[in-house]
């Protein structure tokens, strides 16, 4: 039985709030650093300043998002990657589960449409044109909706040919 192994990385776009939520925490640092170096209310504002400090830190680990998806012998896994330090498994997928994968714009889900179903979001985001982005339907309950390469594509086409459509 051949296995087939495919890898993809997958960098999402940085939430806004995150970003300015970081930016803030540093100038709050830094405030409150030099209150403290002044020697102003016995170390109470060099305290804040460790606090935000490590604040800014999470919170620029939670802005920079990657996902990689991991396709072995008929089985996709999803990892979410924070900051490039820290990887978390998201959920595993069987292709025999999946009811369809296309194109997000493809008029192959037109009858998914009305379905009322949790949706993940695994993909790069919808700022890159053209739209690279593709939709599985999964056990009828999930819209999963995520970015593979053309080498993910092709090994999930050669797993499951009449649920993959590969035109966008």
């Amino acid at each position: 039985m051949s296995e087939v192994y495919v890898e993809c990385m997958v960098k999402r776009e940085g939430s806004s709030l995150m970003k300015l939520v970081k930016m803030v925490l540093i100038m709050i640092t830094v405030v409150f650093a030099v209150l403290g170096l002044m020697r102003f209310a016995y170390g109470i504002p060099l305290f804040i300043a460790v606090l935000t400090g490590v604040g800014a830190y999470f919170a620029g680990i939670y802005a920079e998002v990657e996902y990689e998806y991991l396709y072995l012998d008929k089985e996709l896994t999803v990892d979410k990657i924070f900051g490039k330090t820290s990887r978390k498994r998201v959920a595993t997928y069987e292709m025999e589960r999946v009811e369809i994968i296309a194109g997000i714009k493809s008029y192959k889900l037109d009858d998914y449409k009305n379905r009322t179903v949790k949706t993940f979001d695994y993909s790069e985001g919808d700022k890159v044109q053209p739209d690279k982005r593709y939709v599985m339907y999964y056990e009828g309950n999930r819209k999963i909706i995520f970015s593979p390469n053309e080498a993910m594509l092709k090994a999930l086409y050669n797993a499951a040919p009449r649920k993959v459509f590969i035109d966008r």
